[in-house]
């Protein structure tokens, strides 16, 4: 026996494990998880039954190919199937990515703050990331396309961008997708798309048309509310998306998942009529913010952001001793996740009695 222990790679020494949001625990009354931008609302019944129905069948694999999942995202979208790859959620689509184009000395480009998985798969791709920081709590599209060396494989630009909830419109990302050369892939990471009422803001699919180098992540996670079976997927030119398809790991995406997301494409009407609730509730929390004195960036998405610097760990305890679960990123803010109206009446109780304001 020696005292040596196997040996793995540099790139996990203090390598920063995703934090997922945390489940609220409350002593007395009733918890709230406002802390991983779920939908509040469980799946349909049309939806929980086709679950249930092929619950029956997992002693099988699934089809590998999710050609039925394929076919119907292809056929809502109006884009070719091999112009769509999925994986487990848009995280894992991210995963295939980055895979794809990862080897050391390339370089992986995106807003910083932006989604924290961003960093922690571009390190393990063997990447370079380039963060950008945001400005006025948005991308600096100028400030990126600066930044472009001929290193750089890939550029994320999340929109709505997590977890600040802002976005960039039509023209500003145009110009920015001239500046860009071909052999760089930018990726649209529209994960919160199906909240967005501002009109001006680009839907990806309609970008990524006419531009090979563009591709565009959505996911069934949050407007779907189908973030427990974890599907997500990709609509990209055929050798983007073929790479991406190359890197999945077998059986990623489960029967109970590739049923649900084409159940829930099938009720899609219905599922949005859901999202309308989340974002009338979404302005009611903002308005109610800005009269009691907060700063609280214009959001597209299914969350709000509040700057809180130093004062974040407290914010977020004030919220935990009432059972309130919210997203802190220590010494920059706090990102609140749009839950059902009791659930944003108990937030906004909380941050009219806290005392620092941003």
């Amino acid at each position: 026996m020696t005292d040596a222990s196997p040996r793995f790679r540099s790139v996990l020494d203090g390598f920063p494990a995703y934090q997922p949001g945390r489940t609220p625990v409350s002593s007395a009354g009733k918890s709230h998880k406002l802390s991983s931008n779920e939908s509040p609302y469980a799946p349909l019944p049309s939806v929980i039954e086709v679950i249930a129905e092929e619950a029956r069948s997992v002693n099988r694999y699934p089809d590998n190919g999710a050609q039925a999942l394929i076919g119907a995202i292809a056929e809502r979208f109006s884009v070719p199937a091999n112009h769509v790859a999925v994986g487990c959620g848009s995280v894992g689509v991210t995963q295939q990515l980055l895979e794809a184009i990862g080897e050391p000395g390339a370089e992986v480009m995106y807003a910083w703050r932006s989604f924290e998985a961003y960093p922690t798969l571009a390190d393990l791709a063997a990447a370079d990331s380039i963060r950008v920081p945001l400005d006025g709590e948005t991308h600096d599209l100028a400030a990126m396309a600066d930044a472009i060396t001929p290193r750089t494989r890939l550029i994320f630009v999340c929109n709505p961008n997590n977890p600040t909830g802002t976005v960039v419109r039509g023209p500003e990302l145009e110009d920015f997708l001239d500046l860009v050369p071909a052999d760089c892939l930018v990726v649209l990471d529209e994960a919160y798309h199906e909240y967005i009422r501002d009109e001006a803001v680009p839907d990806g699919v309609q970008e990524y048309r006419d531009r090979p180098n563009v591709a565009v992540l959505r996911t069934f996670s949050k407007a779907y509310g189908l973030a427990g079976l974890r599907t997500g997927f990709m609509i990209a030119h055929e050798p983007v998306a073929a790479a991406v398809r190359a890197t999945m790991l077998p059986f990623t995406v489960n029967r109970l998942a590739q049923a649900a997301a084409i159940a829930s494409l099938a009720a899609e009407a219905e599922l949005l009529e859901r999202v309308e609730f989340t974002v009338k509730e979404r302005a009611r929390v903002r308005e109610a913010l800005l009269a009691d004195g907060w700063t609280v960036p214009p959001t597209e998405a299914n969350f709000v952001w509040l700057r809180l610097g130093e004062h974040t760990p407290a914010f977020a305890a004030a919220c935990a001793e009432v059972g309130i679960a919210v997203r802190p990123f220590a010494a920059e803010g706090a990102r609140i996740s749009i839950g059902d109206p009791e659930a944003n009446d108990a937030l906004l109780e909380v941050a009219r009695t806290f005392p620092h304001r941003t």
